[in-house]
């Protein structure tokens, strides 16, 4: 067996091991890719009008919330930029629940309450992750076969190359004419498609896969040259020191100074510590958006002393080029690193590669029972 015909016995085999999944995961990723600008056409209730009072403090807004779901873990709280109202976010892994209650950040008054595990948008979701299977189960299967999908990428690109150079313009081009049998048209539709999107559909994939294994952003990290830890860590208070003033809570008054600090910013996450021992994380949102460019900032619950992580995840004025590319992952995976254009590009190219095993399915099938053909 020559090398290319082994390569398209593995290239075929994979195809069909993963093109029921590579199916559904690049159709839910179209539909994904849009889902910020969606939303902003009927969320109307996060925007509230503005009044001179001053705004409820985290510890105000927990407590309100606490109230509506006493047996749930607050996430954290979002502040953001404008008349914004305040989301408090619940998040448990198991079982798992994911709501968010929406306040008036001058009343603390219960705006609105949304089940983020409901809806059109959750729903793309699970499937996009774990084809809507159990999560330990589907996202292993969704992973592996991502993997797999990066060999058929490759193995694609091989196939494709022309042996003679006169051939090339075969490969890139629709040549179509009225007796063009559909058997012909479907193989053009599958290599030179596959050809026109390989690289994008490699980045995404690859992308995607540094998201499902920690192994393997590790290794491309360390290969990119990064000499920080990767793991998101929050570091323990550097004091047991109160502050004396305790009319106010220390935690109280750290979203004012973060205001004041960065008049540009356009959010800030204020995440409460798990214990008395744990600094309080909060997440400066710097552009909308994007996340890869969010200042990652932990303050000692007591003193308010800001401590340094050894983490990628800091301040972004700190990462160097192998923090900034793995930071940037997941900005690059929905396409929302090059804006709207950058999501209209992901959003046709997860269209054209959910093609790909249609028509390659068809060719195997038609290859495979072309005596009845």
């Amino acid at each position: 067996m020559s090398f290319k015909k082994k390569i398209l016995t593995l290239h075929k085999i994979l195809g069909l091991v993963t093109g029921i999944v590579v199916f559904i995961v690049a159709i839910t990723g179209c539909c994904w890719a849009f889902r910020d600008e969606i939303e902003s056409l009927y969320d109307d209730y996060k925007t509230v009008d503005f009044e001179q009072n001053t705004i409820i403090t985290p510890t105000e807004a927990k407590a309100i919330a606490q109230q509506v779901f006493p047996e749930n873990t607050i996430h954290g709280t979002l502040y953001k930029k404008g008349n914004a109202a305040v989301e408090v976010i619940f998040y448990d892994a198991e079982p798992e629940f994911y709501q968010s209650i929406f306040l008036n950040p001058y009343s603390g008054a219960i705006i609105q309450v949304d089940n983020h595990m409901t809806g059109f948008f959750a729903f793309i979701l699970k499937g996009h992750m774990r084809l809507w299977l159990p999560k330990a189960i589907g996202e292993q299967v969704v992973g592996v076969s991502i993997l797999l999908f990066i060999i058929i990428i490759i193995s694609g690109f091989i196939l494709w190359l022309p042996k003679k150079r006169k051939n090339l313009k075969q490969r890139i081009t629709f040549d179509w004419k009225k007796t063009t049998r559909w058997k012909r048209k479907n193989f053009d539709l599958h290599s030179v498609i596959g050809f026109y999107i390989c690289s994008l559909a490699l980045i995404i994939a690859f992308t995607g896969s540094l998201m499902s294994y920690k192994w393997l952003m590790y290794v491309t990290y360390k290969s990119v040259g990064g000499n920080k830890s990767v793991s998101f860590n929050i570091p323990e208070n550097e004091s047991d020191l109160k502050d004396k003033d305790t009319s106010i809570l220390p935690i109280d008054k750290l979203i004012p100074l973060l205001k004041k600090a960065n008049p540009e910013a356009v959010s800030f996450e204020l995440h409460y510590p798990e214990s008395d021992t744990t600094s309080i994380y909060v997440e400066v949102g710097n552009s909308k958006g994007l996340h890869y460019d969010a200042d990652f900032r932990f303050f000692d619950q007591n003193t308010l002393q800001e401590i340094e992580t050894p983490s990628i995840y800091g301040k972004y004025k700190n990462a160097k080029f192998a923090d900034k590319l793995i930071r940037m992952n997941y900005d690059i995976h929905i396409g929302a690193i090059g804006g709207l254009i950058g999501k209209i590009i992901v959003f046709i190219i997860s269209l054209l590669t959910a093609s790909l095993p249609v028509t390659g399915t068809l060719l195997w099938y038609g290859r495979r029972y072309k005596k009845n053909n």
